[in-house]
């Protein structure tokens, strides 16, 4: 049931999407995306399309979810494959890394044909602010609306109202790109990309559900939810990742003690 607020704020997003004759979100496959996706799409139909950006930074996971998702819903989906410049303009990994990547991503989605006379639109929430997010400034930049954000919409209203919805990924743990794992200045390649998302998909599918792998060179710190720690306490688990994160490129894995907390390496 949703309470009286939150419909107030579902109602100016309704009213925000049926302002526009067609839209295009930018679809990743995590819980605010999906949320705004399947809502645009429940009252514009095939006037609105999901649109999925291909490139080594987004786990092949993360892509694969999205494509189901969208296949199950009877969403149109297009994905965008970024060229190989794509990377190399902020592999170098300055402070605004996100800000040149973002910009790179929407001028890309923004000139493709598939999008011609759509309104483009992505899933940044009133949350969002919070955090250290230099790529909202591109964004703006570009003229890509938040309608989410608009609407006053936080994380956990979203949450709610995805499982009102009854989308089983409603509390689908947060997800950011596999680059924001390597410190700012340590260079951003595709060994790097794949060794975190190898590690990372591996400890998925050994039950950690909010996980990250940490690139500092020959390390790989592993953050994983506080409770989630003692699951290490196993000499034959901790031998297992120790070896996957060798045959993945690292000489050593840690784990941080502090465990997981958003936003770790923008301190």
């Amino acid at each position: 049931m949703i309470e009286l607020n939150l419909q107030k704020k579902l109602n100016k997003l309704t009213d925000i999407i049926q302002s526009y004759s067609s839209v295009a979100v930018a679809f990743s496959g995590g819980v605010d995306s999906t949320f705004l996706i399947r809502h645009a799409h429940n009252l514009l139909g095939r006037k609105a399309l999901a649109v999925t950006a291909v490139a080594p930074i987004f786990s092949p996971d993360e892509i694969n979810d999205a494509i189901k998702f969208c296949t199950q819903e009877g969403i149109m989906h297009l994905l965008v494959n970024m060229e190989e410049p794509f990377l190399e303009s902020f592999s170098h990994n300055p402070i605004n890394r996100c800000y040149i990547c973002k910009k790179n991503i929407f001028q890309a989605l923004l000139a493709h044909p598939g999008l011609k006379g759509m309104v483009l639109v992505d899933g940044s929430n009133l949350d969002d602010a919070s955090d250290f997010r230099p790529g909202e400034k591109a964004l703006d930049e570009l003229g890509v609306y938040s309608p989410l954000r608009e609407a006053g919409l936080l994380k956990e209203e979203i949450r709610a109202a995805l499982k009102d919805l009854g989308v089983p990924i409603w509390d689908k743990p947060a997800f950011a790109c596999l680059a924001s794992r390597i410190p700012y200045g340590e260079t951003i390649t595709v060994e790097k990309l794949e060794a975190i998302n190898s590690l990372e998909a591996l400890l998925r599918k050994n039950g950690f559900d909010q996980v990250r792998v940490r690139h500092h060179g020959a390390v790989a710190r592993i953050e994983v939810l506080p409770d989630d720690r003692s699951k290490f306490f196993n000499t034959d688990f901790m031998d297992k990742i120790n070896n996957a994160a060798k045959e993945a490129g690292f000489t050593y894995a840690a784990l941080d003690l502090g465990g997981y907390k958003m936003g770790n390496l923008n301190k």
